[in-house]
Formats: structure tokens, C-alpha cells, sequence
């Protein structure tokens, strides 16, 4: 047995879910990410940085600076997570994608579900 296949665990029933969210800048994804954490509706926020984002909004091809993010929650958090995203964004349509996670170190999702079973505070 190769010992570093030992802690990688793969499963389509994983809970884990990655949400990958846009936002109109840094001072937004801090925002939002620091009140998911201390919500405990998600274990952790990475906040990626800057990126292009070309778009048509409204019948007109937009272009700008963004913030991407990726949140770490559980699937019965899913919902909780979006509206919270939702009142604290500043767009009227948020780019919220919510992504399953087939698998990856047992470890740590564990700690992902673990963290967002905790209560606040």
C-alpha cells in the first residue's frame, strides 16, 4: 500500500462543497468571507485575488477587475451560505457557483465538517 494514497480519501458522498463566488473587490471578498468564518457557515474563505472578468450585462459586453474566492462549507450549509453571500454583495446578480467535492485529504474534510457543525463565538 503507498502510504501517501493512505490519507487521500475518495468518495461521490462527500458532503464538502466548494462555492466559488466573484466580488466587485478585496474590501467586498473580506467582507463576506470574515462573516462566513465567524458564522460557521464555512470552515475557510480563500480569497484569490484580482482577475479579469469579461461579461455581457444588460445587452452590453462588460470588462473589469474582480476578486475571486473559493469557500469551503457542507451541503446542508449550502443555502445558509448563498444568502448570506447575497445580502452582504454588493451586485444585484452574484456569481455564486456551488461545487461538488468528489474526494481529497480525509483529514481535512473532516475539519471542514467539523468546522461549520461548531457554533458561533
Amino acid at each position: 500500500m503507498n502510504p501517501k494514497r493512505a490519507y487521500v480519501y475518495y468518495s461521490a458522498m462527500s458532503d464538502v462543497r466548494l462555492v466559488y463566488v466573484t466580488t466587485r473587490d478585496q474590501k467586498e471578498a473580506d467582507l463576506i468571507a470574515n462573516a462566513l468564518v465567524l458564522e460557521r457557515l464555512a470552515a475557510c474563505a480563500n480569497i484569490l485575488g484580482s482577475i479579469k472578468s469579461v461579461y455581457v450585462w444588460q445587452g452590453k459586453l462588460e470588462a473589469g477587475s474582480e476578486v475571486a474566492m473559493l469557500v469551503k462549507t457542507t451541503q446542508p450549509h449550502v443555502a445558509a451560505v448563498i444568502d448570506r453571500i447575497k445580502a452582504l454583495h454588493s451586485y444585484e446578480c452574484p456569481a455564486i457557483l456551488v461545487l461538488p467535492v468528489l474526494g481529497g485529504n480525509a483529514e481535512f474534510l473532516q475539519w471542514v465538517a467539523a468546522e461549520v457543525q461548531c457554533q458561533p463565538g
